[in-house]
Formats: C-alpha cells, structure tokens, sequence
C-alpha cells in the first residue's frame, strides 16, 4: 500500500520543515486514495484478506503519525495524543482472546468508519488552525468539533468492539483455532 509511504513523508513535514501545506497535501492524497480504493473494492466486488488488514492498518498508522505530529508541535495537547492509541493498545490486547474462538479479527462496522471519518477530517483542519487569521479561527473550531466527535465515536466502536469480543467468548460453540498459513 502506497499510502503507508505517506506516514514518515508527514512526520518530516510536520517536525522538519513545518512545511504545513504539504504535510495537508500528503494527509488529503492519502484520504482520497483511501476513498478510492473502498470505493473501488466495493463497486467492483473485490476484498482480500491482506486488504482488509492492512487498510484499518494504514488508518491507524496515520492516525498514531498526525496525533504524535501535531503533539510535538504543541497543535493539540499529549493526553488528547494519547486517548487514541489508547483505544487501539486496549483492542489489541483482546485479539488474543479472539483468537480462542478462531477469529483472527471483527468485522468493521460503520461506527469506526464514522470515527475515523471524522479524525481524518479533524487533523488536517486542527493543523491549519496552527496559525493566525480568520481561516486559522475556523480552521480550529471545526477541527476541534471533528476531533471531539471523532474520539467520542472512536471508543464507542472501541466499547462495541470489546462487547462482540465478550459475547464471542461466552458463545457455548467453540470454533477451532485458524491454521497460519
């Protein structure tokens, strides 16, 4: 996935440089092609098992690259920074378990989706909210309104996530271990 490219081409941005409108160009090829290619797997009927490991990957990715990013360059506060890659330690702790049944990972649902959505959109606009003016203002203000709703759905889908997780384990069929291939 080329997008993952992306992450340390951010990171330089961001920390570097502070070239702020190409570290936003990066983070929006990146959603675009994100976009593009749910789209197209969709339309065109086609999934893989790597794709689909790798693309809440890749999200996650870059969400741990933006928030550490903007952490570092004092954009949004490190216990802000640090919710997120929380919910997902948290989750990741649990795949042991799931795997006791046999599952190797839950289904996305459309929770996390509107979570991420709203991250996505979040801090690109908190990013150019770093600076003065008028669209600065905005920028913030919307950025912070994306970033509140963004985490707020982002551990309710955690909560739903480890709640399928429970009712897995209290399932009376006990499904076999995958083999690894």
């Amino acid at each position: 996935m080329a997008r993952l490219a992306g992450v340390p081409l951010y990171l330089w941005l961001v920390l570097g440089p502070e070239a702020d409108g190409w570290a936003l160009a990066v983070l929006m090829v990146s959603g675009v092609t994100d976009f593009l290619d749910g789209y197209l797997a969709r339309k065109l009927d086609q999934r893989s098992a790597l794709g689909e490991i790798l693309d809440p990957v890749a999200d996650r990715l870059y969400i741990l690259a933006v928030v550490v990013g903007l952490a570092l360059r004092g954009v949004i506060p490190w216990w802000f920074a640090l919710i997120l890659p929380l919910r997902d330690a948290l989750l990741w702790g649990l795949v042991p378990f799931l795997r006791t049944r046999g599952y190797s990972a839950l289904p996305v649902h459309f929770l996390g989706k509107a979570a991420t959505f709203n991250l996505l959109y979040a801090f690109p606009l908190l990013l150019l909210g770093d600076g003065h003016g008028a669209v600065a203002v905005l920028a913030r203000v919307f950025g912070w309104a994306f970033a509140i709703w963004g985490v707020a759905l982002y551990w309710w889908a955690g909560i739903l996530y480890a709640y399928q997780v429970y009712k897995l384990l209290h399932d009376d069929e006990r499904r076999a271990p995958e083999p690894h291939a």
